[in-house]
């Protein structure tokens, strides 16, 4: 095992990168989309299960991609010289 560097992993270039992107007034108004489609959508109570879980799908994936970006615009954890 090797010990670890003062490297960021790669979920902290990733969070970097996805608020890089979609931080910009072109990503808002992406992002803002995605919102409508996924988070302010309402199925009908005669719905199937099939088209539920999809839905559940598609709002968990931008619920991830909203918490990188959020992430990313916190900043990465300062790099320590501990090992």
């Amino acid at each position: 095992m090797t010990p670890r560097t003062n490297r960021r992993s790669d979920s902290e270039h990733l969070a970097l990168d996805a608020a890089r992107c979609l931080g910009t007034p072109q990503g808002e108004r992406l992002l803002s989309y995605l919102r409508r489609i996924t988070l302010e959508r309402r199925l009908a109570p005669d719905c199937s299960e099939a088209e539920l879980r999809h839905l559940e799908g598609q709002r968990h994936l931008l619920a991830h991609i909203e918490a990188l970006v959020q992430r990313g615009q916190e900043g990465p954890p300062p790099i320590s010289d501990e090992v």
